[in-house]
This record gives structure tokens, sequence and C-alpha cells, in this order.
């Protein structure tokens, strides 16, 4: 019987080529770059000539595997590294030596980077390239130097074969990998289910109140200002992880902004334009609705830098009162360090970024999942090449990763300040360096009491940089340390009972619990490794210190929760989650 050809592995190649190119776009504009570009146009022809290279050079392998031979290889992969860890790998001489080879050659290739005689800038950007390339260049990534995918091509009768065929073709229409079974999902059916409405909207965005499940609520509301490169509804994924969900159990009208997924008609649109039709707009409909003088605030990632330098707006102008306290989770100020995220911006690229969309145009979202997901490719690209296009294995549905494929545009002149007056210049920490809707920027002037939380392990936010916004407020802080990275470290819901946060201790050394009133009495070290030996390690969701923080910011009056949301002036237009957020990036 003829056995169903493989997928040719010179063509997937040159598609997953392609999605990493995206990802080191930035890059291109910069001449000091070139030589790798250049390397990364040829890696086809060359994975192809390696492949030749090794059906000879297994024989000498499996002698060299024999313990005890002159020459074997004895490296590990790195703890973690789960792509050589199937026992197939081990059981045939000659991909234990091939593995092994691998990593050694990687290993010798970090350690000559790591000696060569330059500033630690470009020797980290260098590092970030070699890794791409090395990551790709893995023996695993190939049907022909993998054995699970030989076995399981076997085991199945080539029907793996042609099941990966299908699912390439799949992700090659959408350009891009797929990480999960994206029709197992739908926006507002079985994601972003918290009841509520829509009760404004404008070009930039939605506003939606949500539904209360207490009989009273704290009379001063809570406004979310979730991330615009993001879909918000990370915040309100399910039921039982929905921090939404959550904030109304605790008695909090909780109000939220919907970005709107730009397209062209809507690149032109600014920082400031974000600041005062977005966030200064939620503000006022909000306060109005609530009959509430204040609203608690809340910002997550980039949403917690437009909240942060819009309340340094607001005091400028004398409207600060309108804000009781600020909550920023895994949010940059200072951009000292901005780990390998802010290696990818360059003089160049950003001069490249600015010429192309900083007066006008669309930094697409699809760019921006690959800059992420480039960030650690062995877990968020190759895996799911593995699974996917050599073994035939569909991804699982997974709503986080749905989320996450479900890209959110920006308009070009945002993107380019963010990227500009940020992470190239770090500006917006120096007072009066920038200047944002007619005033300059103060961060000092931020007074509000303020909740800062970092996550320990976020490749995105490095939780020392989050920290270096306590030496930037005026306001008095706290600061919380969770477990994990820059999703799962937020989204920890109490119930889970999964995970830790540290946190100062109270003053009362006999409490169980850490004390919010004593918290914010205690000052902040500037260094954050010597917050972190004061500070104690607790078990659970920091979700918990945080609601007993805010449910003593704008005083605890409390009022009867309304049956109907909106009110005369902002009737509901929709239901929750409203039309903006299920808009897909073009």
């Amino acid at each position: 019987m003829n056995q169903p050809s493989a997928p040719d592995s010179t063509q997937w190649f040159s598609e997953l080529l392609k999605s990493q190119q995206a990802a080191l776009g930035p890059f291109a504009a910069d001449q000091a770059f070139a030589p790798w570009m250049q390397a990364a146009t040829a890696f086809t022809s060359w994975q192809q000539e390696t492949m030749k290279a090794m059906t000879a050079f297994w024989p000498m392998s499996m002698a060299a595997a024999i313990p005890g031979f002159p020459g074997a290889v004895n490296v590990a992969a790195d703890q973690g590294d789960r792509r050589f860890s199937a026992e197939a790998w081990t059981r045939n001489p000659g991909f234990d030596m091939l593995s092994k080879s691998y990593l050694t050659q990687a290993q010798g290739l970090r350690q000559a980077l790591e000696a060569a005689p330059m500033d630690e800038r470009t020797k980290a950007q260098w590092g970030f390239l070699l890794r791409q390339v090395v990551d790709a260049l893995s023996p695993a990534n190939c049907l022909l130097t993998n054995p699970e995918a030989l076995q399981t091509a076997v085991d199945t009768g080539g029907r793996s074969l042609i099941e990966g065929a299908r699912l390439f073709l799949e992700d090659f229409a959408k350009g891009r990998v797929s990480m999960t079974d994206e029709t197992a999902f739908e926006v507002g059916k079985n994601v972003a289910r918290s009841p509520g409405s829509v009760v404004f909207e404008n070009e930039i965005f939605q506003l939606i109140q949500y539904a209360p499940s207490t009989e009273h609520v704290k009379r001063t509301p809570l406004l979310v200002v979730p991330p615009c490169i993001n879909k918000f509804y990370i915040l309100d994924l399910q039921p039982e992880n929905s921090l939404v969900a959550y904030a109304a159990s605790q008695g909090h009208t909780v109000f939220l902004v919907s970005w709107r997924n730009v397209d062209a008609s809507l690149g032109h649109l600014t920082w400031d334009d974000y600041q005062q039709q977005g966030v200064m707009k939620a503000i006022e409909v909000a306060r109005e609705i609530a009959g509430s003088d204040q609203v608690n605030a809340l910002g997550f990632c980039i949403g917690g830098s437009l909240l942060a330098t819009t309340l340094a707006v607001m005091a400028a102008k004398g409207e600060a009162d309108k804000v009781a306290s600020m909550t920023l989770l895994t949010t940059l100020l200072d951009f000292s360090d901005t780990g390998e995220l802010g290696l990818m911006i360059t003089p160049q690229s950003m001069a490249l970024r600015e010429s192309t969309i900083g007066k006008g145009g669309v930094l697409h979202g699809r760019e921006l999942a690959h800059m992420f997901a480039a960030l650690r490719a062995n877990d968020l690209i190759w895996p799911y090449v593995v699974n996917g296009y050599l073994q035939g294995k569909a991804p699982p549905p997974f709503d986080l990763l749905y989320w996450n494929a479900d890209d959110s545009n920006l308009p070009g002149p945002l993107a380019c300040f963010f990227m500009r007056q940020g992470y190239l210049e770090n500006k917006l920490r120096v007072p009066g360096a920038v200047k944002l809707c007619g005033v300059p920027l103060d961060l000092r002037q931020v007074k509000q009491p303020a909740f800062l939380y970092a996550s320990r392990e976020d490749h995105i936010v490095p939780w020392k940089s989050a920290y270096a916004s306590t030496q930037l407020l005026g306001g008095p802080l706290t600061f919380v340390l969770g477990a994990s990275g820059h999703i799962a470290g937020v989204i920890n819901p109490p119930a889970k009972k999964k995970r830790s946060y540290w946190e100062l201790p109270p003053v009362d050394a006999d409490a169980a619990a850490p004390s919010p009133e004593a918290e914010v009495q205690l000052p902040l070290p500037a260094d954050p490794e010597h917050w972190f030996k004061q500070a104690q390690q607790y078990p659970g969701s920091w979700w918990t210190a945080w609601s007993d923080w805010l449910a003593l910011q704008g005083g605890d009056d409390e009022v009867p929760a309304r049956a109907e949301l909106g009110n005369a002036t902002y009737p509901p237009i929709e239901p929750a989650p409203g039309r903006y957020v299920k808009a897909k990036a073009t």
C-alpha cells in the first residue's frame, strides 16, 4: 500500500520562517542586524542541506553515543526544556546523539556570545536573535529528525501526516500557528459572559456597566481600564476566573472600558485621544451613572500606563479629586529595564515606524502577536508546530489561548508614542519631559492611594521594573508581588487556592494576613531586592489582599444596588460584552 507523503518540509519551514521574520521585523531597519536577517532568509535551504547531512551523520552518532566511546556527548537539556523529554529520543542512540549534539552546539554558541567584547544591551540583542535561530533549528522541529513524529506516522499508517498537512493548510490560511481549537469559543457565549450592558460608546471605546451581584454596593464605583493591545475579556474569561465577577461579588459597581479594534479609519488616534476621549470620558460617565463624586480606577499593562498618565494630566488641570484610588497591574512607568521586549525597539526601527505609521496608520495585532510569541518561541510557537504539523494532533480548547489569538490593532500614532517615549527614551518618568493634553507630565502629582501589582516571572513587564513605579508616584503606596507570569499571575482567583503572593508584613507580627491600614503607612524602599527581603509570602491569590485594600478606598459607605443599569442620560445600548470586542482585526 502506498503511504501518504509528508508535507514538503521546505514549504512549511518557509512559512514558519515568515512568522519568525515578522517577529524580528522591528530589527529589519537596523543595519547592525543585517547579517542576521540575511542568515534567517537562507534558513530554509540550510535546513534542507542539514537533513541530507544527517543521513550520513547518524551511523557515527550511534557509535559515539555508546557509553565510554571517546567524544561521547553527555549534555542534558535545561530544566523545563520538554523538546527531548520523550522516551523516543533516548531509546534510539542516533536520535539521542542528535539531540545532545544540538544542545551542545547551542550551548557553545551562547557561551561564545557571552564572551564577545560588546556592551550588555548589544549582547542581549544578539542573544535574542541567536535564540530565535537556534530554537528554529531544533531537530524536534523537523519530521525527518523527530523520532516521535516518525513513530506516530508509522503507528497511524501515515494518517498523522495527512492530518498534519490539513492543520498546516488551515494555519497557512490564517497566517499564524494555532494554539487552541478556536471553534470551541464565542465571545459573549462561553467567554466574556458576565451580565451587564453597554451604557456609552464613542469611536474609541464602549463602556460596559456590569450587573451587581450583591444587595448593597460601595458608593464609589470601580472603573477598569484594560490594555488596548488586547481584548478586555482576559479579565472575564469564565465565571470561575473572572476578575470582573470577583469585584462585583465584593460589592463594587464595575464599569469596564472595551477598546475599539481600530482600522485604517481610526489610524490617526493619539495617546492624548485615548486619555481624553477614552479614560477621562469613562470616568465622567461612570461617576454620573453611579451618582458618585469619585471612582476607583484599575489599569492593566498598557492600560495602567494610560491610566497613570491620565491621572497626572487630571492633577495638572485640578481634576484629581474625581479618582479616589488607582490600581496598576503589571504596568510600566519606568522603562529602564524592559526585558527582551525592549530589545526589539532600536532608534533605526523606531524611525522606520514613525515614517510609516507615526502620523497615521495601524500597527496590526498579528505583528504584535508574533513579537510576543517570539519572546517564548519554545512555548508559544514550536510545540504547536511539532504537535500539529508533524504529529497531526489538533490543539485542545483553551480559553486563555483563544483570547491570546484574538488580535487587536493599535493606531500608529499611539503605538509610536508609547514605544518612543517609553521603551526607547524612557521619558514618562522624567517630570516635564513630555507634554500630554497640553500640560507637562509629572507622575509625582498622582497622589491617590495606589495598589501596584507585579508578577514574579513576568517576561513582558519584569517585576522589578513594575516596582520602580513606587519611586515615581506621589501618594501612599502598596506593592504586591504575585507568583507566575504576565497573565497567569494576574488571573488567579482565590477559590482555586493556587500560587502565592508577597507583601510587606503588617505592623502586628501576630496578624494572620497583611493589614492594608498598616501597609500604606510603611515607606517602600527604592531597591526592589530590599523590599523582597522584607516581604512575607502568603499562600493563595493576591486578589484577596487587593479586595481588602480596595474596600478602604473612597470610604465604606454603601447604597442599595440598582436593578437598572445606566440612567436617563446614558441608557443601555446593547447587552455586554458589546459589539466592539467582537470585531476581528483585519
